[in-house]
């Protein structure tokens, strides 16, 4: 599952503006995060959305070129935030990295209003698009204030995460030609993706080694907080635990406890939910070629079948079970 643009495609568009075109650190900064010359998939949305309404790939390329552009203003911010040592702020400074994500979010909404599609269909595309980066800002606010409990961290994970898979959907179903209901059940849909990919990342992200920020800065990790605050019966030996997780041989305990006290379990019943929501909205959109989005929605299940039989912590005939 794949769109026919290439990163030459994406690359052209957004360079296509004069003033990114001026930016040297512009063609720079898109050629590190499209890494291999391989068109992100997440970069791919706004054309999957477009096909599956019935539209051409080609008439979504300039929200392909938006969404690339959104997503690097949003890592460039969120790397400062989190103080990550491969942050471009490193190299550039706070000041010239900030002016590089107003650059690329700037250019998002001015990308919007290229193309063949119909000037009602760029108009509510730019609405859209202008909502998701409003949203992820708040979001971003949110996660810096590392809001503790289960309720916070849905609610940072909703206000940050998921309006960008939404809003890429919505955004390539309207220029795709889609009416507005079919393009919020299109965002409704993305919003459910981004919750499982954001799940399937805290696993990723838990069981990693040497051990991930989320066990040292408090991060609301869905897997480690589950750990720290459900009731079950080995919370009190993983509070003890946890805060070693800098020692190989304490992190690897700290990542069984994840396993025995049920929190790998819990993000695996809190995807397989978002599974049944999301087949449950394709169920109902009048889609002309649904195919592309099924793909979506299934490819979030199996990369985590497979890491949890890398685990030894889950039996993949039961959840195919569960999917089928």
């Amino acid at each position: 599952m794949h769109a026919s643009i290439t990163a030459d495609d994406i690359k052209q568009t957004i360079l296509a503006l004069p003033e990114m075109a001026a930016w040297p650190e512009i063609a720079a900064l898109f050629l590190k995060a499209q890494a291999n010359k391989a068109v992100r998939l997440d970069w791919q949305l706004p054309a999957l959305a477009s096909r599956a309404v019935g539209g051409a790939e080609a008439v979504a390329l300039p929200a392909v070129g938006a969404i690339a552009c959104l997503q690097i203003s949003i890592i460039l911010i969120d790397d400062m935030l989190d103080q990550d040592p491969r942050g471009t702020y490193h190299r550039l400074g706070v000041g010239r990295t900030a002016n590089l994500a107003l650059a690329f979010q700037a250019a998002a909404l001015r990308l919007i209003g290229q193309g063949a599609a119909s000037p009602e269909a760029k108009a509510a595309a730019g609405a859209a698009l202008s909502a998701v980066a409003l949203a992820t800002a708040f979001g971003q606010d949110l996660d810096v204030q590392n809001l503790r409990g289960e309720e916070d961290y849905w609610r940072v994970v909703r206000a940050k995460s998921t309006p960008f898979y939404g809003g890429a959907l919505q955004v390539g179903a309207l220029l795709g030609g889609a009416g507005l209901p079919v393009a919020q059940g299109l965002y409704d849909f993305g919003v459910v993706l981004g919750e499982m990919i954001q799940i399937f990342d805290d696993l990723v992200d838990a069981f990693e080694a040497p051990a991930n920020p989320d066990w040292g800065e408090g991060r609301n990790n869905l897997a480690i907080l589950y750990a720290r605050t459900a009731d079950h019966d080995k919370r009190a030996e993983f509070l003890q635990v946890a805060p070693g997780a800098d020692d190989p041989r304490v992190l690897q305990d700290a990542q069984q406890l994840l396993i025995s006290s049920g929190a790998v379990s819990y993000c695996v019943y809190q995807q397989l939910q978002r599974f049944r929501t999301g087949r449950a909205i394709l169920d109902r959109l009048d889609l002309a070629d649904p195919a592309p989005m099924s793909e979506l929605l299934r490819n979030q299940v199996d990369p985590l079948t497979r890491w949890l039989q890398d685990i030894g912590a889950a039996d993949p005939e039961q959840i195919a079970r569960m999917i089928a």
